[in-house]
């Protein structure tokens, strides 16, 4: 063949890249319980779907008859690759070589990989471990000079990774220790899921130190410190249950915001009524009751994918399918502060909301939200200008929207339950309530003279409060038409499964005119 001699070197070059950062530091990677970027690979995507770009690019010694001695591979590897058939763009750090920090990368390489998803309109996922943005410290010796973060020319990889968001699925895997550049590119997300042992920072324990406070890694960014403050979605004991995560989201959602989710095959019957539902919600309104098991007898058997569960915990997101059409789940938690909406929440809606405007998902809400949070540590929590942010973002939504008032529905956070200014479907269980405030509290307030001068002020109170109670009943506001329908609860799911058929021709590819918030 007149090309062997190349391509051997080619077969050389190649195979010496795939030894990484050599023996020692694979094995030292498996001993820590880690697989390697290329193992991850493999374990993410479909079978030989993976097409590797930039293989041989490194660092390499020649002796003095321009032989090749030695060869270091950049720490980034990326390629396209296919999951579930899709195609989509997978990035990886190598933390084999030089910790997967930055400055043992070529920047160009994972700026490409950004670029190919975004100019091919292909998912993609960032499986990251490593650290920095321009370097270590030692690289200002390396250099001869100090690198300004976002300097000329330096700015791809800051503009892609938050371009991305309002174009095509992202998901960040963080399997390591994942700091600096690497702890932004995990949160610049759609969905981020992180391993139990692995830890996320802005900067690790080395430099917490010189401000005075000693810490581990898990003490400073573990898995339950980012999931309870909304840094990850999600944390799982294996990296092979990260990737399953990571498959399982991109299977709701679309290639990009020019297509449409895709529906599947479903042989959950759309008219199926469960019995359980009757009873869901207690009529003593001061117990508390479990929403997800309602979440779960509504939408297609198993399908529901719950996201950022350790976050804003007063409502519940995640995706789901009713007779197989993806739609983006939102619910009251009443078990915590009794669904009312905290100032984490409303971070939560703002970003949830968002993820479903620009990936074309029609919203549903099962509602049970008596307010806003109230108290000392709300207001020191500015609650209700995170509230008004989360009612703008409802409000500038275009897709379709389906709510269930459970229970509660007061005050301005009340409000919040659809988008203010369009049409949207609203149904109400038999359980539902409503008011510009909830009487409890409200009574003592409003007839503050009249409990007073009573000769029983318990017994006024009684009295007034009973007298109320009959007077807020769903049927009288049903008769004024403020609201439009009340339902027996074990017609949900075929009502629901009638707004997703609704709402199918309605899912229009358009430019969003939300760009997704990390």
């Amino acid at each position: 063949m007149v090309w062997q001699a190349e391509l051997d070197e080619l077969r050389q070059r190649e195979a010496l890249a795939r030894q990484m950062g050599g023996a020692d530091k694979v094995k030292r990677q498996h001993d820590g319980g880690r697989l390697t970027v290329r193992e991850r690979v493999d374990a993410l995507v479909d079978p030989g779907s993976f097409h590797e770009t930039g293989t041989i690019a490194g660092k390499a010694q020649y002796d003095a008859t321009g032989k090749l001695e030695e060869f270091t591979p950049s720490n980034c590897v990326f390629g396209r690759a296919a999951i579930d058939g899709r195609p989509v763009v997978v990035v990886g750090d190598d933390f084999t070589v030089r910790g997967g920090s930055a400055d043992a990368t070529i920047r160009e390489k994972p700026l490409m990989a950004e670029r190919l998803a975004n100019e091919f309109q292909l998912p993609i996922i960032r499986v990251i471990e490593g650290s920095g943005g321009g370097g270590s410290v030692k690289t200002i010796e390396t250099t001869g000079r100090a690198n300004l973060p976002n300097g000329v020319g330096g700015g791809g990889m800051f503009n892609y990774s938050t371009l991305n968001m309002s174009v095509v699925p992202v998901v960040g895997l963080g399997l390591g220790s994942v700091a600096g550049l690497g702890a932004a590119r995990l949160a610049a997300s759609h969905y981020s899921v992180m391993t139990k042992s692995s830890a996320m920072f802005v900067a690790g324990p080395p430099v917490v130190s010189r401000l005075g406070k000693e810490v581990t890694k898990q003490e400073l960014g573990g898995w339950e410190i980012q999931c309870r403050a909304g840094g990850v979605d999600h944390a799982v004991d294996t990296e092979e249950e990260a990737f399953a995560c990571a498959r399982r989201f991109l299977s709701y959602l679309p290639s990009s915001v020019h297509g449409l989710p895709p529906i599947t095959p479903c042989t959950d019957d759309p008219e199926r009524r469960d019995e359980a539902l009757m009873a869901a919600v207690p009529r003593d309104r001061r117990r508390v009751y479990q929403m997800r098991p309602i979440i779960e007898k509504v939408v297609d058997e198993g399908s529901f994918f719950e996201m950022g569960r350790m976050f804003g915990r007063s409502v519940i997101t995640g995706l789901a399918r009713l007779n197989g059409q993806p739609v983006a789940m939102m619910a009251s938690d009443p078990f915590f502060y009794g669904g009312s909406w905290t100032a984490d929440a409303c971070q939560k809606v703002v970003r949830f909301v968002d993820l479903a405007e620009t990936f074309h998902l029609p919203v549903v809400y099962l509602m049970d939200c008596p307010g806003f949070m109230i108290g000392l540590e709300a207001e020191r929590a500015a609650t209700i200008r995170h509230g008004v942010r989360a009612m703008a973002a409802v409000n500038q939504t275009t897709v379709p929207w389906c709510t269930i008032v459970i229970r509660n529905a007061f005050g301005v956070a009340g409000a919040v339950h659809q988008p203010a200014g369009r049409l949207s479907l609203r149904y109400a269980w038999l359980s539902a309530r409503w008011g510009s405030l909830p009487l409890e509290g409200g009574i003592e307030a409003a007839y503050r003279a009249e409990i007073d001068a009573a000769d029983d002020p318990a017994a006024k109170l009684a009295e007034i409060e009973e007298r109320l109670n009959l007077l807020r009943s769903p049927f009288r506001t049903a008769e004024t038409f403020w609201v439009e329908e009340i339902i027996d609860p074990r017609d949900t799911r075929r009502l629901l499964c009638d707004f997703a058929k609704l709402a199918e021709p309605l899912r229009r590819p358009q430019p969003s005119r939300l760009q997704m918030r990390p």
